[in-house]
This record gives structure tokens, sequence and C-alpha cells, in this order.
């Protein structure tokens, strides 16, 4: 099994008295709240408590419009000003305090004119201006049954602020753009309470308190960005730093860094996930100078790209842990996965996955380096990696398929390594011309021919490989999307070879479309298939191809694919996640509830466990049932 290890960042300002008796509700989303649309800049003095606000709108909270989860409708505007009125009995008895908020798409908010939290815009410290727009988007959560984001506040700050009487919690809620269809701004503040007294109001049915760390059996990382706010685009240069003080040892918050103490550079990664409230991650680990810093993290090999996945819609937290783990076993290459808890900026952000980016490097995908010079001869011919994917996320260049997809509509190939915009034409019209003569020798007659036929382009195993991994987990996204490949130089086999294996988060019957919630039908031709390219059905019809895939499957069946096995590692991931996903879901609380694109809701952790392996089940016995070929070996 490969090396899982759980990261916790933590800052030491983190640190929170324990010594909560209770948490209370002060400020709620339904309070009556003064506010102003952002149609112009306003008065400066607008945070502060002796600001006059008689001539701002008042109305019940939430305020906004579209997505009919708003008590107060206002006008489509880029920006949203909120002021709140609070009492405070004593501020002795305040241990903690959360601000929880709903909002669409970015907001800052202020107690008595100090920042104490903020989300996708600007960096901290800054005003943003009223027709400053988000850095991202951000989806309302409570509206479609998800609560509110969980923001906790440094207690110093906090503290150091609040004052005894009246207060001003004072937010401004920024949109993506003037015509976006909506804008969400429901706000609350709740206090941790060091003694058993009942000045305030009850928390919220959906109020968790916030996660405190104190130690851990697990490594600890830490990230600083330093003021600044992620986003997708461009990178920002933050901090970073990794406690790991060896297996089964307890690491406490407060030990030194001993694994990485650095730079990184950092942003958003992915594409429909960036909707979710939980992000995923791409860093490089950076000298101060801004170059490459190849280090080894947490025991993987030497580096400096690096992905923090976030595993949300995917309740089990192991999908795509599960799928590496059986694409090692299966003999390929698969990106090594460490498990993380992350904490960016004092705010815990629950399990995570350090995992391996996709890139040419003799320890991920180990082909040739393709050089500026390499122009002609064997040197040409690798390497190279391309893809089928989308746009966002880690789109590139393309080229336009002469063959299209199953539905007919057009298939594009998309340059990953080297970018598009750093090769030479020779090489953009080498590696196009060898995939339009795979594609043209699979679509011809003599397909079949082991000379001239397909077989002359391809690595045939790892087609079936991806084939197979593809069906087991009934990926919705398989062959269409994420769909890595790679080409060496002819000189060290150069074929076209699928493969790594990445994304498969709605695998596994995690999905409510495209009939990825049976165990029955192939996914190869479903109908998310019909984006599929036409190669792998057509492969099917060749018999020796048939029966090649039929003896992969009885060999892995016996071996990694028993159900056994893969049970095995699923209850041992389990296992060793256990207090960690307590924490996750406690910071998210999704269990139980829908979260797009989920076929199955689960309760418990146990129950998504559960349901995975019972849907691993019935695939394994459905696909045994039906899978063509023969097998004489």
């Amino acid at each position: 099994m490969k090396r899982i290890i759980l990261l916790l960042i933590f800052f030491p300002f983190l640190t929170v008295s324990q010594n909560i008796d209770h948490w209370e509700t002060v400020v709620f989303d339904a309070d009556i709240w003064r506010y102003l649309e952002g149609t112009y800049e306003p008065d400066t003095n607008w945070r502060k408590i002796g600001f006059n606000d008689v001539s701002w709108l008042q109305g019940q909270g939430g305020i906004g419009y579209g997505d009919n989860d708003d008590s107060t409708i206002i006008n489509p505007v880029t920006s949203l000003y909120l002021r709140n009125e609070f009492n405070i009995i004593d501020t002795a008895q305040i241990t903690a305090a959360v601000l929880h908020v709903d909002y669409d798409d970015a907001f800052v908010a202020y107690l008595n004119n100090v920042e104490i939290a903020r989300a996708n815009i600007g960096n901290v410290g800054d005003h943003p201006a009223f027709n400053q727009t988000s850095s991202s988007l951000h989806e309302a959560q409570m509206f479609q049954g998800g609560n509110p984001d969980q923001f906790l506040i440094d207690i110093q700050i906090f503290k150091d602020n609040i004052l005894p009487g009246n207060n001003i919690l004072a937010v401004q809620v920024h949109n993506d753009n003037i015509t976006s269809s909506d804008l969400t701004s429901r706000i609350f503040l709740s206090l941790g309470i060091n003694n058993s007294s009942l000045n305030y109001w009850p928390t919220p049915g959906w109020f968790q308190p916030p996660v405190i760390f104190t130690t851990s059996n697990l490594p600890i990382v830490v990230i600083n960005t330093n003021g600044q706010n992620i986003v997708d685009d461009p990178r920002i240069i933050c901090d970073m730093g990794i406690i790991d003080n060896g297996s089964g040892v307890i690491n406490s918050i407060n030990d030194p860094f001993n694994d990485y103490d650095g730079k990184i550079s950092i942003e958003y990664r992915g594409s429909s996930s960036q909707s979710f409230p939980k992000k995923s991650y791409a860093l490089e680990t950076q000298e101060i100078n801004g170059n490459n810093n190849n280090v080894s993290l947490l025991g993987m090999p030497v580096e400096n790209d690096w992905v923090l996945y976030a595993p949300y819609s995917d309740k089990s937290l192991m999908r795509n842990v599960l799928t590496f783990d059986l694409g090692e076993k299966m003999g390929n290459y698969s990106p090594r996965t460490v498990y993380c808890e992350l904490v960016v900026n004092g705010h815990y952000k629950g399990v995570y996955v350090l995992m391996e980016k996709i890139k040419r490097d003799n320890d991920r995908v180990d082909i040739a380096k393709l050089d500026s010079d390499d122009i002609a001869g064997d040197s040409l011919t690798g390497g190279y990696i391309i893809k089928i994917d989308k746009y966002t996320g880690t789109g590139g260049s393309d080229w336009l398929s002469d063959f299209p997809n199953i539905s007919g509509g057009p298939l594009y190939i998309q340059y990953h390594y080297p970018e598009a915009s750093v090769m030479l034409p020779e090489q953009l019209d080498y590696i196009e011309h060898y995939v339009d003569s795979f594609e043209y020798a699979l679509n011809g007659s003599n397909f079949s021919d082991t000379s001239i036929g397909y077989s002359k382009y391809i690595d045939v195993n790892s087609f079936i490989d991806l084939y197979i991994i593809n069906e087991l987990s009934k990926n919705i996204d398989g062959y269409r999307l994420s769909t890595y490949m790679y080409k060496d130089r002819d000189d060290n086999g150069g074929k076209l070879t699928m493969g790594p294996f990445w994304d498969y988060n709605l695998a596994f019957g995690n999905a409510d479309y495209c009939d990825a919630g049976l165990t029955s039908g192939w996914e190869v031709n479903s109908g998310c298939g019909d984006y599929n390219p036409f190669w792998f059905e057509r492969l099917l019809e060749d018999t020796i191809y048939q029966n090649r895939l039929k003896c992969r499957w009885e060999y892995l069946r016996d071996r990694s694919f028993h159900e056994d096995s893969i049970f095995d590692f699923i209850d041992s991931i389990a296992l060793y996640l256990n207090d960690a996903q307590q924490r996750n879901f406690q910071k998210w609380d999704i269990l139980g509830a829908y979260v797009w694109p989920n076929f199955y809701i689960g309760n418990t952790y146990q129950d998504e466990l559960i349901f995975m392996k019972t849907w691993l089940f019935g695939r394994l016995a459905w696909i045994d049932n039906n899978i063509v070929g023969h097998c004489d070996s």
C-alpha cells in the first residue's frame, strides 16, 4: 500500500482556549440590516460604529437577488454594503468567535472597522471599490440544502476590537459581474462562551463548532499567504512548512518544520469543482528568488509541481486514491498520493490529498525530454503528453481530429507537454500527424492487421488497462475528459500509450446522471459516451483485442481486482482516516445532504463506504458476466 499521510496546516495564533462552555449566536441572517446598493462608493466611515446610516435602506436579511433565497430583494448590482448593530453584555465571557457567511460571490467583513474575514476578493487590509468584481465564482449553499462557509475569527483581533455594549458588523458583498443572475448575503456571528450564562440566542440547527487542533498522530503542513487571497489565476507567492516526526509519532502544532520550510506559488485548480466551497490547489515549491525548488515532500520523489486535491462531493474521500492505487497495482505509473488535513491562513479546510501533478519526469511520466532543437530524426518522435479534456482547469491549445466523437460532434485533442506555446511547428505537426495515422489505421478496413493496423501505433495493453479502469469505476468522465496519453521516442518503444489515470471523483457510483449509479451497462457507450472518441468501441470489434481484454480482466480479478483486495484497501484507508474524516465532516457538514452530483446520500461516513463497496461488488459481478472475448490461457 502506498504511504498515506495526513497533513495539518496550523498557525500559532490559531490557538483558541478550549474553555468553551457553549456557543451562542449574536447576529443572524434574518436580522434587520441597514444596506446600500453598490452603485457608488460609500462614505469611508461606513464600517465604523459612529457612522450615521439613517439614509441607507433597511430590510430583513438575507439581502440580494436570484435563487429565491433572499428575504429582501435588491436590484442587480456589483456590490452590496451591509451594517448590523449588536450588543455585547460581557466581553470577558467570550473565548472564541466564528463568522458564517453564505455568499455569492465574494465578501469582506469588519468588526468595528477592523477586518475579520474575507473571501474571493483583494488582499487582507485593502478596501475593494464598489465596482470591483470577485476574483472567482462562489455559489451560495443554503438555498440548495448546504451550509454557509465558516470563518474562524482570530481571537486576539476579536478581543482587541469587541466592545461592551454596541458594536457594528459591517460586510461588503461583491458579485462576479453586473450581469450575474444572483447575489447572496446571509451572515451569522456566533460566540464561544466560557460559562453557563445565556445572554444571546441559540445557534442555528446546522451550526457546528469550529475545529480546533491540538495534536495529531499524522504530519502537519503550514501554509501562510501573508495576507494575500488565493485565486484561480495568477498564482501567489507564499510560505509553506511541513512537520513530520515519523510514522506512529505524535506531531504537535508547536513542533518545528522538519520536512519542508520554504516558499511556494499557489492557485486554485479544477473546473466544475471550483464551485465547491472546499477548493483544490495547484502549487509549486520555489526558491526565494523564484526558481524551481525540486524537493521530496513527505517521502514522494523529488519534484516541484504538486496538487492539493479537495475531495468534497466524493464523501468517501478516497475514489481518486483508490483508482491510483489500482493503477499502480496494474503495473502502471499512477500519481502518488498523501492524505492531508489543511488549514489555510488559520481556517481549517478538512481532509485533502497531496499528490503528484502529471508531467514529464523520470519519476512521473518517464519519457524523453523534447528540446527546442529536436526537430528531426528520432529526437522529434518523443516525448509528448497529450489529452482529451475540458479547457477550464488545465486545458490548453489543441487540434481538431479528422474523426468525430461517437455523437458526431468534434473531437479536440490538447497538447499537455510541452505546452503548445513553446513547441516548434515541426513538433506540433509530428504528434498531430502521428495520432491522425493511428485514427486512420483504426478506422480503415484493415484495422486489425498487425502490420498496418492500429497496433502499429499504440501500446495496446495501455488501452486495455484504461478501458478496464474506466469500466470498473464506470467513470462518467472517462474517455471524454481527463484522458491522458503520451508518446516516447521511437528508439524507446515510441507508441501512443494511455495514462496516467486522472480524475475519478465522480466514479464508483458517485453521479446522478448518465446511469452512473447503476452497476450495469458499459460506460464506453452510455449517455455520456456519446462524447467519447470512437477508438474504444472500434477496438472491441477486433476479436484478438477482445481476447486480450478478457485475459487481462481475468488476471486482475484473481489479484488486485479481487473484491477482498479492494475492500481491504478501502477498510485500511477508512481506519487511517477515522479521526480526520470526523473533523472534515464537522467542517463540511454535508453527510446526509445532496452535493452535486451525488447519486447516493449517506447519513454517515460509514454509510458512504458501505454504498461504495456494495456498488463495487455489483459492478465486478456485472463485468464478469458481460465482458466479451475468450481467454484460453
